[in-house]
């Protein structure tokens, strides 16, 4: 399943426990030798919630949360385990989402989900930066100087803002700001353009998978880090454009709220 081109493999492991998950997501998302995608997503029984989901990485990292894996998790509840509701909790390793599903002649198609509050204490994101916040604050990468803003949505993002995303050569610059020592944890970096007050257009790199067609929770951190730079009002809808489409979010002071597609691939079985 993939939101907006962000494809993951999604395991059933409601009845059945999968083994060695790091490994495995190593294997399946070489895209050249097998079924390929971004990782893998586990979507296993919740004691707490309707569901629990573990994600890992294409380099067999696990991650504490995937904002478009999320939403396609919710879509695998309702349509696949027949959990008919309306509003569904999913146990991530950055606590319960709450997913208010979208469902067009009973199937969900996709969800608005309740991401949490942004994180910006550098502490907790985590980001090696003095002061309470890091906003439009300098780093320089491979010698070059650049105004970053850091959020945490579960996992940690640094965002920077400049000119076209797609004119960098992001496979050089991605690796160096994921693995800058101002990131013990690593970084997901966003570059953005402004497009337009509320509308943004970005490209990701992503800690352990590297560029990716969409990024859900960098998505939240970029409209977040919009709002904080002037560039996107706070409670309005912010429109993300990204490689594989687009996420509306809204920021307020309690929650961000992101909503897109969930769209199934295909399915089948695997020999591993």
């Amino acid at each position: 399943m993939h939101g907006i081109g962000n494809d993951y493999i999604y395991f059933d492991c409601f009845d059945n426990e999968l083994q060695n998950p790091n490994e495995i997501a190593k294997i399946l998302s070489d895209r050249h030798c097998s079924v390929g995608g971004d990782g893998v997503i586990l979507v296993c029984k919740s004691k707490i919630a309707d569901g629990k989901m573990r994600m890992f990485n294409a380099d067999g990292s696990e991650g504490k949360m995937c904002g478009n894996g999320v939403r396609c998790v919710g879509k695998f509840l309702y349509d696949i385990k027949g959990i008919k509701k309306d509003v569904l909790t999913v146990e991530t390793l950055s606590g319960i989402k709450t997913l208010t599903m979208q469902i067009e002649n009973g199937v969900a198609v996709g969800a608005s989900v309740d991401m949490g509050k942004a994180e910006l204490i550098p502490d907790r994101i985590p980001a090696l930066f003095e002061g309470d916040n890091v906003i439009n604050a300098p780093l320089i990468v491979e010698g070059n100087t650049y105004r970053v803003t850091c959020v945490s949505m579960g996992n940690p993002h640094c965002v920077v803002f400049g000119g076209d995303p797609y004119a960098l050569e992001l496979e050089k610059i991605g690796r160096a700001f994921e693995t800058h020592p101002a990131f013990p944890e690593r970084v997901n970096t966003e570059f953005v353009e402004v497009i337009a007050e509320n509308e943004l257009k970005m490209r990701v790199w992503e800690r352990g998978s590297g560029e990716t067609f969409a990024c859900g929770t960098g998505a939240c951190a970029v409209a977040v880090a919009a709002v904080l730079n002037g560039y996107a009002q706070r409670g309005q809808e912010i429109t993300v454009h990204l490689r594989g489409g687009d996420l509306k979010i809204i920021y307020t002071d309690e929650t961000v709220i992101m909503t897109g597609s969930a769209t199934l691939a295909f399915t089948g079985e695997v020999e591993i």
